[in-house]
This record gives C-alpha cells, sequence and structure tokens, in this order.
C-alpha cells in the first residue's frame, strides 16, 4: 500500500512504514452527498496536519503510541462514477490492512465511507458490533436518491448484518424513528439519556457489545461548542470529558476492538481547535487499543 505525502503525528519514517506499523490511517476526504455545510473533503488532511502539533506521549496511558507504528496511505481518490465506487476503494483498502493484521483507521471525509470499511470488517468478522457515535440517526433507507448518502449510513450497517449500537443521537427524521420501533438490531442511546445518567448509561453501552467492535466517530456527537467544524452541528451533544469516559469504557471493555473511524470535520479556516480535537481523540483511541494489547 502507498504512503501519504505526510505521517500521521508526523512521526519519524522509522514508525510509518507499513512493514512494522500496528495502525493503518487511510483517509477519505470526500464530501460528495453534503447536504449543508460543504468541506468534510479538507477534514483528513487537517487532521494529519494537526496531528504532527500534538505531544505523542498519552499521558492517560502512561505510553508513546507511535512507537508501536502508524502508517498513512493515500488517500481515497475521488471517483466520477459515484459514490459506491469510493466505498469499494475503501472496503479494498481495509481488507489489505485487515489482511495485513493491523488496525484501520479511517479518516473522513463524509460519513458515508464507514459503509465501505464495516462491508470489509462483516467478511472477516460475523459478529461484529458497530459503535456509531452520532448526533443523528443516519437510518434512512435513501437521501436525495442515493442509499449512499452519508444519512444513510447507520441503515447500510443494519442490513450488511452487523449490530448498531448508537450514542448521542438528538435528532432524525420521522422515517427513522419509525425504523427504530421496528427494528431489533439497533440500539439507540439518546444524548437526552447520558445527560441525565452518564454512569448508568455507559454501562448499557457496554452490556450492547458483542465480539468484534468498530467504532464510527461523526464528530458532530460533540457540542458544537467544542466542535462547530461539522456538516450540521446540532445543538447539545457531548462535552470532550464525557465522550472520552464513555469511549475508555467501550474500547477497554471485553470486546476485541477491530477498527475506527473519525468522520464528518468540515475544517473552518483559522479555527484550527476542532481539528486539533479530532487529531488527539484519534491518537488517543489508538492508545487505548496497545493499552488493552498490553492487559492481555
Amino acid at each position: 500500500m502507498k504512503p501519504y505525502s505526510v505521517s500521521f503525528g508526523g512521526i519519524p519514517d522509522k514508525y510509518s512504514a507499513w512493514k512494522n506499523s500496528a495502525f493503518a490511517v487511510v483517509p477519505f476526504p470526500i464530501d460528495l452527498t453534503t447536504t449543508y455545510v460543504s468541506g468534510a473533503r479538507n477534514g483528513p488532511r487537517a487532521i494529519i496536519e494537526a496531528s504532527s502539533h500534538m505531544e505523542l506521549f498519552d499521558e492517560e496511558n502512561k505510553i508513546e503510541t507511535y512507537r508501536a507504528g502508524i502508517f498513512t496511505s493515500t488517500e481515497i481518490p475521488l471517483m466520477t462514477t459515484g459514490p459506491l465506487s469510493m466505498l469499494k476503494e475503501v472496503e479494498r483498502r481495509f481488507r489489505a490492512v485487515i489482511k495485513a493484521g493491523k488496525i484501520p483507521v479511517l479518516l473522513g471525509g463524509e460519513h458515508s465511507g464507514t459503509c465501505g470499511a464495516v462491508a470489509a470488517l462483516k467478511k472477516k468478522y460475523d459478529d461484529l458490533t458497530v459503535v456509531q457515535f452520532d448526533a443523528h440517526a443516519d437510518l434512512r433507507d435513501k437521501y436525495l436518491g442515493t442509499p449512499w448518502n452519508h444519512a444513510c449510513v447507520g441503515r447500510r450497517i443494519v442490513d450488511s448484518g452487523a449490530k448498531l449500537v448508537q450514542v448521542g443521537i438528538r435528532s432524525m427524521s420521522e422515517e427513522e424513528d419509525r425504523f427504530l420501533r421496528k427494528s431489533e438490531g439497533v440500539k439507540t442511546f439518546y444524548a437526552s439519556e447520558l445527560r441525565e445518567n452518564l454512569g448508568d448509561v455507559t454501562k448499557g453501552i457496554v452490556s450492547n457489545l458483542t465480539g468484534n467492535v468498530y467504532i464510527t466517530m461523526d464528530l458532530d456527537v460533540f457540542d458544537p461548542g467544542i466542535m462547530p467544524a461539522v456538516g450540521t452541528p446540532e445543538p447539545g451533544g457531548l462535552g470532550w470529558f464525557e465522550a472520552i469516559d464513555i469511549l475508555r469504557d467501550v474500547m477497554l471493555s471485553g470486546s476485541n476492538i477491530v477498527g475506527f473511524d473519525i468522520m464528518e470535520l468540515a475544517p473552518i479556516p483559522g479555527i484550527v481547535a476542532p481539528d486539533f480535537l479530532a487529531a488527539k481523540l484519534c491518537y488517543r483511541m489508538m492508545g487505548w487499543v496497545l493499552a488493552k494489547r498490553e492487559e492481555k
């Protein structure tokens, strides 16, 4: 797999080469189906740029995560044949990463990219659970004429046969509400529930995890006060420490974390805090993967 022009974290070649890397970052600079604020195509580059300004010592896990190796691949190219072609390329890249025994990490880019990641993982892990951190349910069957719209990613996950656990939801259509009432393959934890009792709801989230787990982080799950750089900044949402507390319990649970993504960053010129938050979040999640391995 070909490397990107710069590495995640700005790390030396010794730690960013494919051969010895524990993680493989796949940039998905696509916002073909964006419906409100565009710009998510610039998200991966902004995250990777911000990551070069982080401290590479993880103060929580007490490790320098990058020493396990972080490879960054070339970007998924924009294809005029439509969104499905690009999702197939995500799937192909993820299958190569999985075959090599590395942890795949997708950086977006619009949320539809997660469909390609889940397609690859479902072929490897029959008992896959996807944990979707998101402001929106994303359970529409079609939106604006395509089933591969970013507003349909949750529905496509369900269609794949994976179990879906949603966290932080605070916006949906009547169609999605109707689907949730009938679906047995989706467990939804609303933002209002988290606000009322974070500890007990987090236990509920963890209790719904089975087997192998993939985590998809739509950055609009965060409150717009700390994450305004998204396509649809819904009022309310998680703070940094709330999200970290939930993620810690999910990632250090008894389940096997098989990959994750950070999606929907639409950088705002002159405001770099959201970019840095996304980069820090990605690096912390890598750190938890390694911390769990060390426990074993």
